[in-house]
């Protein structure tokens, strides 16, 4: 039997193991052997046994402590807190005249602090089906083809189902945001819910109020944007949680050769994680939930928001409209007048009047110049007539056509006849 010094609950002098602790207490209890006995047996002393078959709980060795270096700092310590219990631990060792080593004071300040600074306890939130969804951006740390840039991905997670979509989105502009969320909710969703959470993103709510785009977004579906309050981390920590898990299991390993493939890659792998099983859900899926969920969320508009980005602008001599970052060719025959550009996640649309003068596929590109061959040659031909000057008008020939009085005649009836209507000359003498 290993032996050691004083256990406080009592064992005599002779520290006992677990093992003979459990030992002591079978013999005695299951085989109804003496104190003696088992002191025979065992070879700990009697008051070692005794005590071992009276005490409801196993041996625990421990030592008295030797204290700490911080303790007469204490008072000095809470002194500085009272007056500011945010004040830093490097601060307070200035101020109290502490020398030795900051780690020491600063684990001391961390247990103290709680005491003035108060806690701020996270209550467990319960979702109603078709309440909430979570929205945040990813940032995924991987090349996506030849785009030089971070590329944003919109997630959005249904808090009741769990059910989540993601989209890659070529910025961070309030344009493509609601794009995003317009896709989300009209393919994956399939519906809207009552509540959007956001944090403070600029282009949905810089300043803690919704900007003027997402609010007109929110009213055009019939939802409600709730703004995460701040330095509150855990407000929308389902969808946080989402991007840890894309930032594990999806993106190791993976290799993307344009944004098309990024985005393919992520709908396969959504699909496989809407799939399983979180023991939140009690065995069920996240499809499966979401049924119940669409069910209470609210319909989709008849009629499409407006999304992506819109500007009115005044075509420059250039023929160039810049969209993001990049420069978009126009058709060189409405230099000067006003043209309206559109731009989704896909496409570059510009109108004159109504008129389509130029399309083109979005570049998710940093700074590109995009020009379609169309334009580069009628800016051409325009350049060639312009340097040429103005050209003198010329006439077929000398002579000034007449029209027949006959035609007078069938426009505006026949004249006066001579000897009816010709009024008479008198000569007055």
């Amino acid at each position: 039997m290993r032996r050691a010094n004083l256990d406080p609950l009592g064992f005599a002098e002779e520290m006992i193991s677990l093992e003979d602790w459990a030992e002591i207490r079978r013999l005695h209890r299951a085989e109804g052997m003496s104190i003696k006995s088992i002191c025979r047996v065992t070879g700990a002393a009697r008051n070692t046994v005794r005590a071992a078959w009276r005490s409801a709980e196993p041996p625990r060795y421990s030592r008295p402590g030797k204290g700490s270096s911080v303790d007469p700092f204490e008072p000095a310590i809470r002194a500085q807190l009272r007056l500011d219990p945010k004040m830093p631990a490097t601060v307070i060792a200035q101020r109290v005249g502490w020398t030795r080593s900051i780690t020491v004071l600063k684990d001391r300040v961390r247990a103290v602090r709680p005491e003035y600074l108060g806690v701020d306890p996270a209550d467990r939130v319960e979702y109603a089906p078709g309440d909430t969804a979570q929205c945040d951006l990813w940032f995924p740390d991987a090349a996506v083809g030849e785009t030089t840039r971070p590329l944003p991905v919109l997630v959005m997670t249904a808090a009741y189902s769990k059910f989540s979509g993601a989209r890659l989105l070529p910025s961070r502009l309030g344009g493509d945001l609601t794009a995003g969320m317009w896709q989300i909710l009209s393919e994956d969703f399939a519906a809207v819910p009552k509540r959007l959470w956001w944090d403070r993103e600029s282009a949905i709510a810089k300043t803690g109020r919704p900007t003027d785009l997402a609010g007109t977004f929110a009213g055009a579906v019939a939802t409600r944007l709730v703004i995460a309050p701040p330095r509150d981390p855990e407000f929308k920590g389902m969808v946080e949680r989402r991007n840890r898990y894309l930032q594990t299991s999806f993106l190791p390993g993976r290799t993307f050769c344009s944004p098309a493939d990024f985005c393919d890659q992520l709908a396969g792998w959504l699909q496989t994680a809407n799939l399983r099983k979180p023991r939140s859900l009690g065995g069920a899926t996240p499809a499966q939930v979401m049924a119940a969920d669409r069910a209470a969320m609210t319909p989709l508009p008849p009629v499409a928001p407006s999304v992506g980005l819109h500007a009115r602008v005044r075509l420059p001599r250039d023929y160039y409209v810049r969209v993001d970052t990049n420069d978009y060719s126009v058709d060189p025959h409405v230099i000067g007048r006003f043209v309206d550009v559109r731009a989704d996640l896909a496409t570059v649309r510009v109108t004159c009047e109504g008129r389509q003068v130029a399309s083109h596929a979005r570049s998710w590109a940093l700074r590109t110049t995009i020009t379609d061959p169309a334009h580069k040659q009628a800016a051409r031909e325009l350049r060639r007539a312009y340097q040429a000057g103005p050209q003198p008008v010329t006439s077929s020939s000398d002579q000034v056509p007449t029209r027949p009085l006959a035609d007078y005649d069938r426009y505006y009836g026949p004249g006066p006849r001579d000897s009816e209507q010709r009024p008479r000359l008198e000569v007055v003498r």
